[in-house]
């Protein structure tokens, strides 16, 4: 999982409310165990309408989605992250998301940020004017140039999950020397686990 420190640029002003996961990637594009290619089905509904904020050629590539309130909520399906992903989005900013889908978001590398109402309405005012958006998490501060400055809580966990790319393969194997040291210990202690037990 690639770091996420701070994300800047262009950010898509989205804004819909109440957006489930079956919107973020139809249930069609479920069939893969594969992460790559989902973008081209990511809001495929909304993308179908002439004229979508996502398509816009001014928004292509923008690092940033600003979501409005219960992003992400339905089904847990994992791909919606990945489609985000794939899109190449590595924020969101919204009131409020899915517990689920603001896990999936973390575990693979995209940062849920949560401000209140007003904070939103003037960062997508930002983004329709095309001006760009500052993300540091570290400092936990969402700026832009026209002396904007919002703060966001996030727990320290994930804070820390994202700042060093640590998904949850990455953090077990940075036990890898303890985890063998165990198994070192336990099968001199109990043999028989580690040749197996005939049935």
């Amino acid at each position: 999982m690639e770091p996420v420190a701070r994300v800047a640029g262009r950010a898509i002003p989205f804004g819909a409310k109440n957006v489930d996961t079956d919107i973020i990637i139809p249930a069609r594009w479920l069939k893969t165990m594969s992460r790559e290619g989902l973008g081209q089905g990511a809001f495929e509904s909304i993308r179908a309408v002439p004229g979508n904020v996502f398509d816009a050629p001014e928004n292509a590539g923008a690092p940033i989605l600003i979501a409005g309130d219960n992003f992400g909520c339905g089904s847990s399906r994992e791909h919606a992250a990945w489609a985000i992903l794939d899109l190449g989005i590595r924020a969101v900013i919204a009131p409020s998301y899915s517990d689920i889908f603001s896990g999936n978001a973390v575990k693979n590398g995209i940062l849920p940020i949560v401000l209140p109402q007003a904070a939103i309405d003037r960062l997508m005012e930002v983004a329709r004017a095309g001006e760009p958006i500052d993300i540091d998490l570290d400092a936990q501060t969402v700026t832009t140039r026209f002396q904007d400055r919002f703060t966001f809580e996030i727990d320290p966990f994930r804070k820390h999950c994202l700042l060093n790319g640590l998904d949850e393969v990455a953090m077990t194997l940075e036990r890898h020397d303890a985890i063998g040291k165990f198994e070192s210990r336990r099968d001199q202690a109990h043999p028989w686990l580690a040749q197996g037990t005939a049935i």
